[in-house]
């Protein structure tokens, strides 16, 4: 009874001498933690080059995408091409059954020739003083007259050999071998794909900032494409024309960027994405979590030089990932609460911080953010 008696008193002290321990340990965490939480820091805006990217919806055109229609009228005698095969300009494409127009071409031969043989005639008997002045006239105007039918004959005759106007690739064959068709008749588009004209429609405050870009050469842009499979087109682009007005139902206007295709990888109405990738020069930035908003609006803690901090709104002219572009609010050398914005007020005076470099507090946006 004695040995357990003992055995009890003994267990008793441990547990106090542990519990003891553990609230010097909690009491010593407690006044790390209200250490650490007290730790104001401060840093000043980064003055940097951004990369800007707008996104846009896009549809891709050959630069000369044509129907191939007839001149003429009659039956196709022969196709010459396959559907998406490239051609040179000059080949031909499509032949239709010449036999009329052959025909009416010797005809107008033949009345050329009747008429060449009166007017030689009507100028011999003039030199005889046959017949007037006015007779060679009427004579040498119906020799004009038949030999311009002779051209337009030939020029029929031409239009039944349908040729590539320039070098492109044939679409699908709406007609075929033996087709019998009619003046006007589409048989096929023709697509000129070495350089693509890519549409976009861009809202007005963003053509605004691009015209503005461009007028005050503040900024770079590089254009690139993606593709429908989220792929990189492999060429760059650049604008190449504004349409004039504006759409007012949207409140777009129309962008063109024009892209190579060396490889004919882009073919007419393809889709795919524009980026537009905008570098601003010299931008003042700021890491997003500094900012505190109220009632739509964005403020920063400012630490002015007598340590007391003044509420102030800014204004965001782009937002990042994780930082903010600024318009207005903030100059390069001021100083604003980085961290420990929730433990500050408008007015405060800080007794101690500490102060970060701009590089250092934007470096170390991801380790801040968890």
């Amino acid at each position: 009874m004695k040995s357990a008696t003992i055995l009890l008193i003994a267990l008793s002290v441990i547990a106090q001498v542990i519990s003891g321990c553990t609230h010097t340990e909690a009491a010593s965490h407690d006044e790390t933690a209200e250490h650490e939480q007290h730790t104001i820091w401060v840093t000043s805006p980064n003055k940097q080059d951004v990369t800007i990217t707008q996104q846009y919806v896009c549809q891709i055109h050959s630069r000369r995408h044509i129907d191939v229609c007839t001149l003429q009228s009659g039956y196709l005698e022969e196709i010459e091409v396959n559907e998406g095969q490239k051609v040179a300009a000059g080949d031909a494409l499509f032949k239709i059954l010449p036999t009329l127009y052959e025909a009416r071409l010797e005809a107008e031969r033949a009345e050329a020739e009747v008429a060449r043989i009166e007017c030689n005639n009507t100028r011999k008997l003039v030199e005889q003083q046959v017949v007037s002045g006015p007779e060679l006239a009427l004579a040498e105007a119906k020799l004009a007259k038949a030999e311009a039918q002779v051209k337009l004959a030939e020029v029929e005759l031409n239009f039944t050999v349908i040729k590539a106007p320039f070098d492109g690739i044939i679409d699908r064959l709406h007609e075929q071998q033996g087709s019998l068709v009619d003046e006007g008749d589409m048989l096929t588009t023709l697509s000129d794909n070495s350089l693509m004209w890519v549409y976009f429609n861009v809202p007005e405050a963003q053509y605004l900032e691009y015209m503005a870009d461009e007028e005050k050469a503040s900024a770079t842009h590089a254009i690139e494409l993606v593709l429908a499979n989220g792929q990189t087109f492999s060429e760059s682009g650049s604008i190449g024309a504004i349409e004039a007005n504006f759409n007012n139902e949207t409140g777009n206007i129309a962008f063109r960027a024009d892209f190579p295709n060396p490889n004919f990888l882009l073919r007419h109405g393809q889709t795919g994405k524009v980026l537009i990738h905008r570098t601003s020069q010299g931008a003042l930035v700021i890491p997003q979590r500094a900012t505190f908003t109220i009632l739509a609006k964005r403020y920063v803690y400012v630490v002015g030089a007598d340590n007391v901090v003044r509420q102030r709104e800014i204004e965001v002219e782009h937002e990042l990932d994780d930082i903010f572009v600024l318009e207005s609010g903030l100059t390069k050398d001021e100083k604003f609460v980085i961290e420990g914005v929730a433990q500050v007020r408008d007015g405060q005076k800080l007794e101690q911080y500490k102060v970060r470099s701009p590089y250092e507090a934007l470096s170390n946006q991801k380790f801040h953010a968890e």
